[in-house]
This record gives structure tokens, C-alpha cells and sequence, in this order.
């Protein structure tokens, strides 16, 4: 399937669950309502934000819509002072969430906001509105990969606990696809801590029932009421390894068409994240957008999964046999092998040359799985028998015949993942590419992998083009929870790319902006098993404003 207009999503879900469905089609509920996902705020603006919230009714109301009033105020005033307040309707339509734009705010200024219903308040949240003219730092909350039964969002209470705030970047993976016998299950067996529903998620009702659960947890909520989240999916809001005609986990002969699949899955994310809808005239899918905080940053958040992105060569997981090694890079190499798509490209080199024009120090890519090339490690040569011996002694029989074979392809000249920009070259070169005729030497942020980065990016010249902060899960899982210790054996793999791997620890990312410096703290969680946790930091990098050295380690 191509890019999906709004045309062919509204078909394909059928008119009554358009998200354009006007208010006031549906009779009001009158009885109790109930917020039990809490609220959110997201997408800032100078002016305002996205404010979001979900009103459940009692069950005999489920079919009616539910009135809503809104309000926001400053922060250290009295509601009488400064306060906004209107009506929205949390349509049954839209699996009875509701979202409001709200403007006229003033910049750079935090912001409380609540919602009533049938008499009853919902939690109090807040937000920051992005700031105009002069800034002298801007703080976030990098975070992704966030599997429900993987464990207890720890990461997210450590957020909260945070003194300073701007925004939390999400960079996808808030939701997983699989049922309760799927991935990264064995720790929510153990928690009693199981998907909902028990199946893997396929339907509409399906994908909404999933970002329910991830809603009710209360360390989630907490987070969302903390700061504006900003937000862009990766491939588990849909399936894995997805791209724009298909996905590893999915399957046409039993899941049904995929375009009927990922029209549901977005829809869902539309419903249920503090995002703006989509825009008149875009596909659903392009959800790239920009954000500047002030005169010292500007955000560009891409779309890498279902806007434009070519099949994988190689399924991630599965290792190829080494009559598939010559096929596989060839493919690799094409030079229409696509991940932003021309046209997504195109704005991101306009949005970061006029950054760039304007004067502001910082251009900041949020985009979800990682940049740098990374080779993989031919570990039995690094380490030696005992030390190889010692780092394996936790896989299972099928995982080490699975890893002996990833190994031969590493030696044989094949890519750590070909899921990563590792396997679309020319698309990278593309990027970098724009970077340089931007004039920019930006910040890249990612996710996915489960693991801590700090890379240098260079193009194929050898030539560095931006540096890499890429956070680890907030819960799912890695290589490092069965072979603790890899992340520093794939770093030694690559010197002169990989300054930081760590594949063992949970957490966020710290990024800390200011007029000459790119600071990244590696926060962890001690435990995703239990409450309490201790936080932590893994280890700090910098990066410095325009720099043409590679990023420098700050002691932790």
C-alpha cells in the first residue's frame, strides 16, 4: 500500500469513527464519568498546547457523548487571574477521548489545566509553553521503548522527579503489538503485569483497548501531567519492522489487509496521544513537524517507519545464511532505497536552513532508531575463549547457534541491523547531505534499540556531520539483560563511531541545551522488577556548539 490520504483512512475505518466526525452527533451522556487515564498536554506551542484527557462514562452512556469543560491557568496565580476555560466533547466516536488546541497563552511560561465533567474534576496537569526570543538553556526528557509487561515505568517516576522541565520527546514504541504469550512476556508473567488485550492487537478496538492499559498505569500518568509530551510513533504502534507496504509482524493470510491494520493502529494514536490530528491534506502518516525553543533550538521530529520507508533487506533477529550475505548488501546498496521519502527530506532541509539562517546555535533531529554506522562484533575474537565463554553463559542452546551465525555475517561485511539507518545507506548519505548544504551540524536523538549511544556521525567520506545521543528503554528489553556487558564490546567494535554503548541499563535521556554545549545524561533506574528503585547516571557526553571535534565524555 502507498501513502494513505484521508480519503482512503476514513473508507477504510468507515464513517462513523472518522476523527473529523463533527461534535454533537451523539446524545450527552448524563450519568457518572470517570477520568481513569488521567490527562495530558502535548505538541507546544508559544501560545498554547495540546490538552487531552479521556472521559470514561458509565456503561449504560457508553454509546453518548460526554461534555467536557476545560481550564487552564498561570502557574503561582489564582484561578481567577489569568484563567482560560472552555467546552469540549469527548465523542464516543473517538473511544470518548477529547483534545483541545489551546492558544492566546503567553511564551515561555508554565501553565496548569484540569477538566470537569458531570460535576467530578479530573487530575491537574501542567505544561511549559515553548519560549520566543532570547533562551538561555531549554531541559528534556528523551524517552522511548516502553513494553508494558517488560516492567514497571520507573523511568517515568525518576521524570517526574525532576526539578527542570521543558518537554519530554518521545520517539516512539509506546505501545507494543504482541499478545500475552509474545515478546518480553516472561517479565510480565512474573509481575502480573499482561497486555490487554490477552491477544496480539489487530483492530481498532484492539489498538485502543492496548493504549488504554499503557494510560492506567500510574507512573505514565504522573509523567503526562508533569510536561508536554511531544511525540512521534515508531513500528510497535502498528507492528514490528513495519514500512510503508507491510510489517514483519504482520501477516495478510490471518491479520487481514495491511492498510486496513495500520489505518486502525493510527487512528488509535490520533485518539489516545496529546498530538495534533493529522493536517488538512497530508497523509495521516506524516506526522514530521518542528518545534523552536526560542532563539536557542529547533526541534525537527521526523517520520522514519510509514511515510516512505523502503522493506527491510533482513528481518531483524533472524540471522542470514551466508549464501543470503551478497544478495543482502547488494539490495542494501540501492540508491532508491528510501526511509524519509523526497519530499519529507525536502522540509527538513528548508526547516533546518531557516534554523540556520536565523542564528539559533542548535538543530535537534528527533528520529527513532539509530543513525551511526555500527559494525557488529566478532566477539569470540574481542574477548577470547573464557571471556566469549563467560559473556554466553545465559543463552540458551538456539540463541548461540542464532549469534554464532550473526557473527559470521559481521565478519563477512553485514551491518549491526539492517532495521537502522545501517540498512539504507543512501538515504543516510541523502540526510547528511542536507545537513551540510543547510549548514548545520545538528544534534541526532534516537531510539529503538533498547540501549544507551553517544556516536559520531560521519558520511562516507569520513567526514562528521552531527553527533548521536540515542536513549535506552524505559522497559523492554536488550542484549545486555543476556549478555551483560556487549554494549562496551560493540563499542570496541567501532572506535572511532561508538564512544558510549550500554545495553544493560533502563532509563531516559537528560539533554541539557545551552548557548555553546549539547549535554546528554544517561539517567537509569536500578530496577524495572520492583518498587522502590534507585536512579542513577551511566555516564554524561558533550558536544559543543559547531564542533568539527567528535563529542567529549564530562565525568558523571
Amino acid at each position: 500500500m502507498t501513502i494513505m490520504n484521508r480519503r482512503r483512512a476514513m473508507a477504510l475505518m468507515g464513517s462513523g469513527a472518522a476523527l473529523a466526525m463533527p461534535a454533537g452527533m451523539a446524545q450527552a451522556a448524563t450519568g457518572a464519568v470517570r477520568f481513569d487515564h488521567g490527562v495530558a498536554s502535548g505538541d507546544p506551542a508559544p501560545d498554547g498546547a495540546i490538552l487531552w484527557t479521556r472521559a470514561t462514562p458509565a456503561e449504560d452512556d457508553a454509546a453518548r457523548d460526554v461534555a467536557l469543560t476545560w481550564h487552564v491557568a498561570p502557574i503561582g496565580g489564582h484561578d481567577a487571574v489569568g484563567l482560560r476555560t472552555g467546552r469540549v466533547s469527548a465523542r464516543a466516536a473517538r473511544d470518548h477521548t477529547a483534545k483541545v488546541e489551546v492558544t492566546g497563552l503567553q511564551p515561555g511560561r508554565d501553565y496548569r489545566y484540569w477538566f470537569e465533567a458531570a460535576g467530578l474534576r479530573s487530575p491537574e496537569g501542567r505544561f511549559r509553553t515553548l519560549p520566543r526570543g532570547a533562551v538561555e538553556d531549554v531541559v528534556l526528557a528523551v524517552v522511548s521503548c516502553q513494553l508494558y509487561p517488560g516492567g514497571f515505568f520507573n523511568a517515568y517516576d525518576a521524570i517526574v522527579k525532576t526539578e527542570r522541565l521543558d518537554a519530554v520527546l518521545h520517539l516512539g514504541d509506546y505501545i507494543y503489538e504482541y499478545g500475552a504469550d509474545g515478546y518480553g512476556t516472561d517479565r510480565g508473567h512474573k509481575l502480573n503485569r499482561l497486555p490487554e488485550p490477552a491477544h496480539e492487537i489487530v483492530t481498532l478496538a484492539d489498538y485502543r483497548q492496548r493504549h488504554a492499559q499503557v494510560k492506567r498505569d500510574p507512573d505514565m500518568q504522573a509523567a503526562h501531567a508533569r510536561a508536554a509530551f511531544i511525540c512521534v510513533w515508531d513500528d510497535h504502534e502498528v507492528a514490528n519492522d513495519d514500512w510503508i507496504g507491510g510489517a514483519e509482524n504482520h501477516q495478510p493470510a490471518t491479520e487481514g489487509d495491511w492498510g486496513r491494520r495500520k489505518a486502525a493502529a493510527m487512528q488509535a494514536y490520533f485518539e489516545w496521544m496529546p498530538i495534533r490530528d493529522p493536517r488538512p491534506g497530508q497523509p495521516w502518516e506524516a506526522i514530521n513537524r518542528s518545534f523552536d525553543f526560542g532563539d536557542l533550538a529547533t526541534l525537527v521530529m521526523v517520520e522514519t517507519r510509514l511515510l516512505a520507508r523502503s522493506k527491510q533487506v533482513h528481518a531483524k533477529g533472524a540471522a542470514p545464511e551466508p549464501d543470503e550475505y551478497a544478495a543482502m548488501m547488494a539490495e542494501r546498496a540501492r540508491p532508491d532505497r528510501e526511509l524519509l521519502g523526497a519530499d519529507q527530506l525536502d522540509w527538513i532541509e528548508r526547516t533546518l536552513t531557516r534554523s540556520v539562517k536565523a542564528g539559533t546555535p542548535w538543530q535537534v533531529i528527533g528520529n527513532q532508531v539509530v543513525m551511526a554506522r555500527i559494525d557488529g562484533p566478532d566477539l569470540e575474537k574481542q574477548m577470547g575463549p573464557a571471556g566469549y565463554a563467560r559473556l554466553t553463559e545465559r543463552l540458551s542452546e538456539t540463541e548461540h547457534r542464532n549469534l554464532a551465525k550473526a557473527q559470521a555475517g559481521y565478519r563477512a561485511g553485514l551491518p549491526l541491523n539492517f532495521d537502522s539507518w545501517d540498512g539504507y545507506p543512501a538515504a543516510r548519505e541523502r540526510l547528511y547531505a542536507a545537513f551540510r548544504r543547510a549548514g548545520s551540524r545538528p544534534v541526532v536523538l534516537s531510539g529503538d534499540s533498547h540501549a544507551a549511544w553517544a556516536n559520531d556521525l560521519y558520511d562516507a567520506n569520513g567526514t562528521l556531520v552531527a553527533a548521536e545521543f540515542a536513549g535506552t528503554s524505559i522497559t523492554s528489553p536488550s542484549w545486555g539483560d543476556m549478555m551483560p556487558g556487549i554494549g562496551r564490546e560493540i563499542a570496541a567494535a567501532n572506535p572511532k563511531v561508538v564512544r558510549f554503548c550500554d545495553q544493560e541499563d533502563k532509563g531516559w535521556l537528560h539533554l541539557t541545551l545551552t548557548r555553546d554545549s549539547a549535554t546528554a545524561r544517561y539517567m537509569t533506574v536500578s530496577t524495572v522488577m520492583a518498587k522502590p528503585y534507585a536512579p542513577g547516571c551511566a555516564a554524561i557526553w558533550r558536544t559543543r556548539t559547531g564542533a568539527v571535534a567528535p563529542i567529549e565524555p564530562l565525568p558523571v
